[in-house]
């Protein structure tokens, strides 16, 4: 340490860089420790915005004609277990999902026949799907539109695959699969928490569905 000290008495760029790291990494702290933060109130200020305009005429109007734009709300996701209750919009770019979730464009509505994809954050953006790794067979999951509302279960354990893997978002054969498999939701997030590098996958089907 005496040595250590005296080199840095004696050097002064040595002074200079170790100043300069150590700045470097207070900045580097304060925006890990931040942008969770700041992203969380961005989440809380889309949220409520969202919920006001799905409860809007005008977007049960572009809902039913299919013009909904990226970024508009599309459905309500509750998960009473894990008590997540979240406005998802449409669309799954960056700037989509800070709305916390989002649905994938091109797939079925909620609660029309197919794979209802919704994608969603783990640590960020309200952190919506963060334990839905804790989900179990037969917990329910309901989606609210501005047409109605219906409620699937899960069939199966969360499973992780590969972030190329689509497979999982397309929609099965229909003629001999159970009752219920022609209308499908499918969750997506990263896994594991804090990391791109692989998806968590959660599936359900229908249980039932009403009208507004």
């Amino acid at each position: 340490m005496d040595k250590l000290i005296g080199f840095l008495r004696a050097k002064r760029w040595a002074r200079r860089t170790l100043t300069g790291g150590t700045a470097l990494l207070i900045v580097v702290a304060v925006v890990l420790l931040g942008f969770p933060l700041y992203s969380n109130w961005v989440h809380n200020q889309l949220q409520h915005r969202l919920r006001n305009q799905l409860a809007s005429p005008q977007l049960k109007d572009a809902y039913q004609n299919h013009r909904l734009k990226e970024g508009d709300s599309l459905t309500r996701l509750r998960i009473p277990t894990l008590g997540v209750d979240v406005v998802v919009v449409e669309g799954i770019s960056a700037d989509a999902l800070k709305a916390g979730a989002g649905h994938y464009p091109g797939y079925p509505l909620p609660c029309d026949v197919g794979n209802v994809a919704i994608a969603g954050h783990r640590t960020t953006y309200g952190k919506p799907l963060a334990n839905v790794d804790q989900l179990n067979v037969g917990d329910q999951i309901i989606l609210d539109t501005p047409v109605g509302s219906c409620t699937y279960q899960v069939d199966t354990k969360p499973f992780v695959v590969l972030p190329n893997d689509v497979g999982v978002i397309k929609t099965p054969p229909t003629p001999a699969a159970p009752k219920g498999a022609d209308h499908l939701l499918t969750l997506t997030t990263c896994t594991p928490k804090g990391s791109a590098s692989h998806r968590l996958i959660v599936q359900a089907t229908m249980l039932n569905s009403q009208s507004a």
